[in-house]
């Protein structure tokens, strides 16, 4: 019997997608290239921060408190725990998108939050040495996410209501029509009445009929080893800082190690920057951690956070970003298949929605429609009109 869903991509979006329309009652085949979680998209690194007071925009507040209460759903329906609260920092200028834009959202959205002045936050979080010009936002809801750990726990969740998961299996196209839609594998066609596709970073070639200028893009996430206690979770909170010069760098306080690492060290910090320009592709191939990339971000930290870099720096680990022209995700049906809904250019802060995503993706498949707010995320926005 055919599927009534195809999902292509079984990455973070993809995983919560199948387990969502499986949990409804549809019948799911779920495919992927390689056999997730894996270190060639967006999603390895063993953490990544979940925080409330956005500044990429107020407009994702709503999909956060949702996302929040489907993070906890599924770690129940699964025995799992994969959120970590630790509290967070927003800092920089006052002026700077960063904390200006984190400001607005909290205010708008009436979130619990503080905003400190730069001794304040030397005084409370003494890792941290912000210019005197400098403020944060503090918003004890903020957090960490284990994104494999995430990943793995969807991925079972979706097998057990049913979905058939296939992994390595290369997909080398897809077309869809009035009768129903069509994926190519390398084993054959696979057909159904519907289509997800969450393509990650092959999103490039996979959606270029959409005509949005997608980059792939390389980033270095960091690792320390230290035994310091200011570094622990209750002392030291997740943070995102923006510099005077609109370099923007993230961290974590001490978390378990990413996966394949934890026998060189049970618990590492981690620090990366989260803006960049370097180009990367899709595929197997990671180049190292150059010498260079070192240096920069020990540049970056010593008058900032000058103490961690006492401590002894381990390795870096690539990450890819997918990214749209305006750091917003593309999200919803294809403007041309309408049996087709489409997840890609998470632009390096979509994993903490993946649940919600996950939702509005079966919504969208099963339903035609969402009473989630995507209107930013219009997949036809970039197509210019003649």
């Amino acid at each position: 019997m055919a599927p009534d869903v195809i999902v292509v991509g079984l990455g973070s979006m993809g995983a919560a997608a199948a387990y969502q329309l499986a949990k409804r009652g549809a019948r799911v085949v779920g495919l992927d290239r390689y056999r997730p979680p894996h270190r060639y998209g967006s999603h390895g690194g063993g953490s990544r921060i979940i925080r409330m007071a956005y500044a990429e925009g107020a407009g994702y507040v709503p999909l956060l408190h949702r996302a929040h209460k489907l993070w906890r759903e599924a770690e129940r329906a699964a025995g799992a725990k994969v959120l970590t609260r630790t509290g967070g920092l927003i800092l920089g200028r006052p002026e700077s998108p960063t904390v200006a834009g984190a400001i607005e959202s909290a205010a708008r959205h009436g979130l619990a939050h503080e905003v400190l002045d730069a001794d304040e936050v030397r005084r409370r979080f003494p890792m941290f040495t912000p210019g005197d010009g400098d403020v944060a936002l503090y918003e004890e809801a903020a957090g960490a996410i284990r994104p494999e750990v995430a990943i793995g726990m969807f991925l079972d969740l979706a097998a057990g209501a049913g979905a058939d998961l296939r992994y390595d299996a290369p997909i080398t196209g897809w077309r869809a029509g009035n009768d129903g839609v069509a994926v190519t594998t390398t084993d054959g066609e696979i057909t159904a009445e519907r289509l997800v596709l969450c393509p990650g970073a092959w999103a490039g070639d996979m959606l270029a009929d959409l005509g949005v200028p997608l980059k792939v893009q390389r980033r270095i996430q960091h690792y320390w080893e230290s035994g310091a206690d200011e570094m622990r979770v209750g002392r030291f909170p997740v943070w995102i800082w923006e510099s005077a010069r609109g370099v923007v760098a993230y961290g974590m306080p001490r978390l378990s190690s990413p996966p394949g690492w934890e026998d060189l060290a049970p618990e590492l910090v981690k620090v990366a920057f989260h803006t960049g320009d370097e180009p990367d592709e899709p595929g197997e191939i990671l180049m190292p951690t150059l010498p260079e990339e070192v240096r920069a971000i020990q540049e970056w930290l010593e008058p900032r956070l000058p103490r961690l870099l006492h401590a002894t720096w381990m390795f870096g680990q690539p990450c890819r970003y997918t990214t749209t022209p305006d750091g917003h995700f593309v999200l919803g049906r294809h403007p041309d298949h309408e049996r087709v809904a489409v997840a890609a250019g998470f632009s390096g802060h979509g994993f903490k929605f993946v649940p919600v995503v996950g939702e509005i993706l079966a919504d969208l498949t099963l339903a035609g429609g969402t009473a989630n707010d995507i209107r930013l995320f219009r997949p036809d926005r970039f197509r210019t009109v003649a």
